[in-house]
Parts: structure tokens; sequence; C-alpha cells
């Protein structure tokens, strides 16, 4: 494999360590790689003069404190925040709404002063569809982000401008957040690693806190298990922890019982080709010591139609909250963020309270499920990424946008109301040159578990990315 197409943020970080090239090298590089790119829509606000100047900085340190620079995980690798979640001074945060004005920027969130302390030199945001209501990022504030795989089709969402500026190669590495599959389901669409963490894992606040109360995570999405791995020990702060060693985590563990789920009802129906390929993922698995646990829709079938239901409900409350408490003007958003204001206004405790106590109830099974099992191994993707204009929400039927979402990606929110990790990642391609991902869960705190067999799997060579890395491109 072409050195050039499988390199990832490491790489560039050693790259730059090595003296191979300065800050200012890769973040001119981004720069220029992003302008030839531009149609895809991957990037909603640029600031050219952050991203240099940020460069310049760490390139200054890098001569002045060379030891402190060497500390720094990612020193000088370019990367992009999401126009959506914890927010990064000076970088003025829309939600890919009319509702906020593109201006100012508060200060960094504690998320984002980890990724700054990490090294990385942020120049912009990243596409996401209104309030992250969507699976594709087509805000109508625009831009209309495309698949770098295939530009008449959608990136995914809600993260779908980070996935498509890391599978473009402008960046090694992009801010990522994750309430419904928004991390998992861009990644899957654009042949990339995606770690939705351990609830908690992450800081939260001051800003963004648990408004979506406790199912939303950020990380970002990577081209590499190793990136994955390296970037949660970064911001979790476990620099001794389980995450620290990425030779070692791929070392473990022993023999797992590995739930096999190849079966998503009759309701959601996922392709032949999507779940034969979680079918070899699995007999990887097992050729690696593993045994498999075949498991059918019926042990699921509960707790993902109730995870889906409190998605729905959580998200429509904290959006008519957001609204009424900032006095915004609902009729300035899209159609159906209206629609979900509406919904949400009109939402009784009672049935609030019905939701998130099936969330409960939800998070229980699945503790329950393993009980028998280590480790679940399911479709990320019901079909191939769709076209653009897939999820219109240019109209007021939420159930309707709520089942095409769910009937894409059939067991998406079932880590977010439960808290699991999960992750995604390629496991081969389809007869178009498309990712066919699959998907990896387990329980609480079992992220550097994942991450083992997620190494394992990718270290197959089933996929190979389309593009070289912005600056690695010999």
């Amino acid at each position: 494999m072409p050195s050039h197409l499988s390199a990832d943020a490491t790489d560039l970080a050693d790259s730059i360590k090595a003296g191979k090239l300065s800050c200012m090298d890769a973040m001119q590089a981004a720069l220029s790689v992003h302008e030839q790119q531009a149609a895809l829509g991957a990037i909603a606000h640029l600031d050219t003069g952050m991203g240099l100047a940020s460069a310049q900085a760490l390139d200054l340190e890098r001569s002045q404190s060379p030891d402190r620079f060497a500390a720094r995980s990612f020193a000088g690798v370019p990367t992009l925040a999401k126009d959506l979640g914890g927010p990064f001074a000076g970088l003025p945060v829309t939600a890919g709404s009319r509702l906020f004005k593109r201006e100012g920027g508060e200060a960094d969130s504690d998320l984002a002063k980890r990724f700054r302390e990490a090294g990385f030199c942020l120049f912009g945001l990243t596409t996401s569809p209104e309030f992250g209501f969507s699976l594709a990022s087509e805000p109508a504030i625009g831009p209309i982000c495309r698949n770098p795989l295939d530009p008449a089709r959608t990136a995914g969402g809600s993260s779908g401008g980070a996935a498509a500026a890391v599978a473009a190669g402008i960046v090694s590495i992009a801010h990522a957040t994750d309430a419904g599959g928004s991390i998992r389901v861009p990644a899957a669409c654009c042949g990339l690693v995606g770690l939705k963490p351990t609830r908690g894992a992450m800081p939260a606040g001051p800003y963004f806190g648990n408004h979506l109360g406790g199912i939303a995570s950020e990380l970002a999405v990577t081209r590499s298990v190793r990136d994955a791995s390296r970037l949660l020990e970064a911001l979790s702060g476990e620099t001794k922890g389980p995450f620290a060693d990425i030779e070692r985590i791929a070392a473990q563990p022993g023999s797992l019982r590995i739930g096999l789920l190849a079966d998503t009802g009759s309701g959601y129906p996922t392709a032949p080709e999507r779940l034969q390929a979680v079918e070899a993922a699995a007999r990887f698995l097992e050729t690696q010591g593993h045994r498999i646990v075949p498991l059918v829709w019926s042990d699921v079938e509960q707790p993902v139609l109730a995870s889906g239901r409190a998605f729905g409900d959580i998200v429509s409350v904290n959006i008519a909250a957001l609204v009424d408490g900032l006095d915004l003007d609902m009729h300035a958003a899209e159609t159906m963020t209206q629609a979900f204001i509406l919904r949400g206004r009109a939402m009784p405790a009672t049935a609030l309270w019905d939701s998130l106590n099936g969330a409960v109830q939800a998070s229980r099974s699945l503790w329950t499920l393993f009980d028998s099992v280590d480790v679940l191994l399911m479709p990320m993707l019901a079909v191939a990424p769709p076209l653009i204009g897939s999820f219109p929400t240019d109209h007021s039927d939420t159930e309707l946008h709520l089942h095409r979402m769910t009937a894409f990606a059939p067991l998406a929110s079932l880590a977010n109301v439960s808290g699991f990790p999960a992750l995604t990642l390629p496991f081969g391609a389809d007869a178009e040159g498309l990712p066919l991902p699959v998907q990896i869960m387990a329980p609480m705190g079992k992220d550097a578990l994942l991450l083992s067999l997620a190494t394992r799997l990718e270290a197959d060579g089933r996929w190979q990315h389309r593009y070289p890395i912005a600056g690695l491109t010999a």
C-alpha cells in the first residue's frame, strides 16, 4: 500500500517533529488542498489568518522551547473544529443555522483547550446540518457537503464536513460530535475511523455540558485507529492510562465472546453486502482466537426502539428550550427545525419522562446482553451513502425524518442513549468502491477494548484511503 495513502495524523506529526516540514509548511499545504477541494463544501467557515498565526507560533516554540514542542502529541498538525459543539475561541459557531450570526466567538471549552495543548493548529469550522438534525450535512445556509469518494453522495451527518475534510486529505484529523451517530455515520460514509467514547471520558464544560441529557459526546474523525487512540489519550488526560500504548492495546485481550448481530429486522433492513462485511469481520476475529456468539434482531429490538424514541424526544425538548431561552425567532430556522421546536414545546413532561425511563431500560438491557458477550459487532450503515438531497429538511414531518435516519443507521443511537463506547471502521469496499463499515460496541469504560479489536481489523488491510494528507504527498 502506498505510504502516502496509508499515512495518518501521527505520521504528519512525526514528520513535523523530525523537521521534514515546518508547522507553516503543513498549514499552507492544508489551505492549498482546501482551495483545490472547495467544491466539496467541507468547510463552513475559513480563518486563514488564525491557521497561519497558530502555525507560526508553534514553529517559534519549536525553536525556543523544543522540549515543550516535542511533548505535544500532534504539534503543528492542522485541524478543523465542527460548527456544532463546544466552542473554540475565535471560531464563531452557528450550528449551521440562520438563528445565529457568524460573529464573535466564545472562549475555549475545556475540550478545545486540550486540542490546543495537544498542538493542533485550527483554521476553520466544518459544515454540519442545522443543529445536527440530519445524517446529511446540507444546511440551508450552505455549503452543501459532498462525499469525496463520490460527490453525488452525502458525506453523512452531522459531522459530515469533518469527515469530508479528512477523507479528502485537507486535514488528517478533525473535531466531531456524536449525539445519534454523528461521528460514526460520517466516518462510515467516507471510509474513516469514528470513535464515540464512553460517556464522561471527554470534558464537556463549561459551555457544551449536559444540554442533550448526556447523549452527546465529542472527539474526532480519523484516518486510523492509532490516531483515535492517541487523540483519546491526549484529550481525556489519561497519559498513563489504557490509551497510552497502541501496540500494547493491540496485543490485548485474550479470547473474547464477540456478539455478532447480522440482522437489523424487517423494519430497518440492511443491504446484503453490508451484512456480509460484518460477517467477514466476525470470521476474521474468529481466526484471531475469539469466539463468535450469534445474535438476532429480537435481542436488541426493544433497546433500539427505545433509544430512537429517546433521541427524538431529547433533541426536540432541547431545541425548544434553546430557542425559547435565548428568545430567538424560530421562523428564521429551517422548516424541519421549526417542527422539532413545536414538537418540543408541545411535549408533556410525562411523555418525556416515559421516554427517559425507556432509555434507562434500554441501557439495562444492553448491560444484560454484555453478561453473555464481551463486545457487539454489527452494521454501521444499512445502505451506501445516499445521494445529496435524501434527507430533506423543507418539510415538517419529524417522524418521517427520524424514520429515514434510523433506516440509514439503525443501530447508531444505542451507544448514545446507553453511554457505551462504539467505534466504526471500514472493512472492505463495495462494487462502487464505497466503504463497507462495521461497528463494534463495548460496555462503559471499555474504549481500549474497542481500539484493540479495531486495530486488528484495520491491520487486515481491506480499505485504502483515496486521497493523501496535505503535506504528505510523497
